[in-house]
C-alpha cells in the first residue's frame, strides 16, 4: 500500500480502491454462498431475500460497521501516504489494543494479566518507533507528506477497526446468519458509502476516469 501511494506517475483514487475492494469482497462472498446453496441461483436469491430483504432491521444493524469500514480504509490510505512503511505497519498494530479494549467494554470479557502486559509492550513499541528518527529511504521523500496527519489517521483507523470488528462479532453471535451472508450485507451497504467518498473527487473522475486522479 505504501509503495502504491509514493510510486511515480498518475495516482489512483484511494476512495475508488476502497470501493473496488468491497466489490471483490461482495463477489467472493456471493460465490461462496452460491457453492453453499448447491450451486443454485434460485436458492441464493431465496437466501438473500429471506436473510437480508425480509429482515430490514437486522440488515440496518450492519450499517454501522459498513460505514466505519469505509472510513477506516480511506484513513489507512491517508496514513500510508504520509508515513514510511515501517512506521505505518507498526502503528497500525495498535488495532490489537483497541480491539482488546472494545472486547472488554462491549463483550464484557476479562483479560488476564499476561494479556494486559502484552498490550503494554505493544504500546511501548509503537511509541519507540514514533520517537525514533528514522532516515527516509530514497524515493520515499515527499514534500506533501505530514507525519502528524499520517499518525493521526492510523490511530483513528485503529480505533475504528477495533470497534467495528467487535461490534460485527457481537452481531454474528446474536443471530444465525452465516458470516458470508453478513459480509454480503456489509458490502451492499458499504458500496453506497464508498461511492459518496468518490464524489469528493468527481471533477478528477470525469477528467481521468474512475481509477485515476491528478
Amino acid at each position: 500500500m505504501r509503495y502504491a501511494r509514493i510510486r511515480p506517475g498518475e495516482m489512483f483514487l484511494s476512495s475508488t480502491a476502497v470501493v473496488m475492494s468491497e466489490l471483490v469482497k461482495l463477489f467472493t462472498c456471493l460465490l461462496i454462498v452460491f457453492k453453499e446453496e448447491d450451486s443454485s441461483l434460485g436458492k441464493v436469491k431465496i437466501a438473500i431475500h429471506e436473510q437480508i430483504i425480509r429482515q430490514p432491521m437486522d440488515t440496518l444493524k450492519v450499517c454501522i460497521p459498513s460505514l466505519i469500514y469505509v472510513v477506516q480504509n480511506n484513513l489507512l490510505y491517508l496514513a500510508a501516504s504520509n508515513l514510511d512503511a515501517a512506521t505505518y505497519q507498526v502503528t497500525y498494530q495498535l488495532k490489537i489494543l483497541t480491539a482488546a479494549l472494545f472486547t472488554v467494554t462491549i463483550l464484557r470479557r476479562k483479560l488476564i494479566s499476561t494479556q494486559w502486559l502484552s498490550l503494554v509492550v505493544l504500546v511501548t513499541g509503537v511509541a519507540l518507533v514514533q520517537l525514533a528518527d528514522q532516515p527516509t529511504k530514497p524515493g520515499e521523500a515527499n514534500a506533501n507528506q505530514s507525519k502528524v496527519i499520517g499518525f493521526s489517521a492510523a490511530i483513528a483507523a485503529c480505533f475504528l477497526s477495533g470497534f467495528a470488528g467487535i461490534y460485527f462479532e457481537k452481531i454474528l453471535k446474536g443471530s444465525n446468519v452465516s458470516v458470508w451472508m453478513r459480509n454480503i450485507q456489509l458490502s451492499f451497504l458499504s458500496l453506497p458509502f464508498g461511492l459518496v467518498t468518490c464524489n469528493q473527487r468527481l471533477y478528477s473522475v470525469k477528467r481521468k476516469g474512475v481509477l485515476l486522479w491528478v
